[in-house]
């Protein structure tokens, strides 16, 4: 079993941490103090951990998770993946969420090897160029970060067993960029009340598809709204009713549609946002000018609600808007192309790093 980890370049023994003696001899920032309190709280045998959602869907919220809970969901991730003891992994997502906490939690419970940064948009640069890892978990656009500025780092990438995606939507232009890659990629379905992912699709490869799966252990199913319920170990084997809006494949597959609450009514017709935000994204590399964005809904007294799209950067000419609405009509009905553009120079973001509708929509 390793005997300690690094967390920023800096070597931390495990001993230490449990008994929190190292406050003196090794100086600390923030972001680490509160790694290493979670890491001293785990291996001391704390049973309750106290967690924040990420409040991209609402408002923030807090929920305890019960130790056994987080365990049975990391030993399920060690068995996806086939991570054994003394097996490598890069932890370089915020450990104060449920994706780098569970990143912590696996490292203890498989006895792997851990690597910590603090969490930066290429977490490559801020490692040992030679250092080799079996697992990562990562969002979106940290792997097209690392992919468009350090394509050196593809071979570093491709030794390990496979790299996880999650708290953000993979866009159709990242999507193309990690075929070109030999590591097995996937994109993972959860939240913070599943204890990290519950269900994952395989992005690349012979085995690409555009379905999640669960393990035979989750028992799916869909309400009245046709939203994913989900029973499980890792929801304390309560029914837990998701806003997640799926076609089911069969027991334990799905495709996700986009969240209920994405839903709106545009002169009768339900358009679910985040197609609209794929096709947008999509048209947007076409045309060369990829950016973020976002869908979103207005008032409108004919219409109900009116659909517009919000992008970020400066404005786009008359012309370039026209064209981008001609891109979208081969994708979309005539309710789901936007009615107008709007323009932030910057778009707001959670504490996770996923675009903020909310406060896009308050910005704008």
């Amino acid at each position: 079993m390793p005997d300690h980890l690094l967390l920023n370049q800096k070597k931390f023994f495990l001993d230490e941490i449990q008994h929190y003696s190292f406050r003196e001899s090794i100086p600390i920032d923030g972001y680490e103090a509160k790694t290493l309190e979670f890491c001293k709280n785990w291996l001391q045998g704390v049973q309750e951990f106290a967690i924040q959602t990420s409040g991209s869907t609402g408002t923030p919220k807090w929920l305890e998770l019960s130790r056994d809970r987080m365990e049975a969901s990391a030993k399920r991730t060690l068995r996806l993946f086939d991570l054994q003891p003394e097996d490598r992994v890069l932890v370089c997502l915020n450990t104060e969420y449920i994706a780098g906490m569970m990143m912590l939690v696996r490292g203890f419970v498989g006895q792997l090897h851990m690597t910590i940064v603090e969490p930066s948009g290429n977490p490559l640069v801020r490692v040992d160029p030679a250092s080799a890892f079996d697992f990562v978990a990562l969002v979106p656009l940290q792997l097209q970060t690392i992919l468009e500025q350090t394509p050196e780092k593809v071979g570093q990438l491709n030794r390990m067993k496979a790299i996880l995606l999650g708290g953000a939507p993979v866009s159709k232009q990242l999507e193309k960029a990690v075929q070109a890659l030999e590591v097995p990629v996937y994109q993972s379905y959860g939240m913070t009340e599943t204890v990290s992912h519950v269900a994952v699709r395989r992005l690349n490869g012979a085995e690409r598809t555009d379905s999640y799966t669960a393990p035979a252990e989750v028992t799916l199913g869909q309400d009245e709204r046709g939203c994913l319920t989900i029973m499980a170990d890792v929801t304390g084997g309560e029914v837990l009713v998701t806003n997640d809006r799926v076609e089911m494949i069969d027991a334990h597959s799905f495709k996700w549609l986009g969240r209920a609450d994405n839903t709106i009514n545009s002169g009768g017709v339900k358009v679910q946002l985040e197609k609209v935000e794929s096709a947008l994204e999509d048209a947007l590399h076409q045309l060369g000018m990829s950016r973020r964005c976002f869908a979103a809904a207005l008032p409108d007294e004919s219409l109900g609600e009116r659909l517009i799209a919000v992008l970020e950067g400066s404005p786009l000419a008359d012309e370039e808007e026209q064209n981008l609405k001609g891109m979208l009509s081969e994708q979309l009905g005539k309710y789901e192309i936007p009615k107008q553009f709007g323009y932030l120079p910057r778009l707001p973001e959670t504490a996770t790093g996923k675009i903020d509708r909310r406060g896009g929509m308050a910005l704008l």
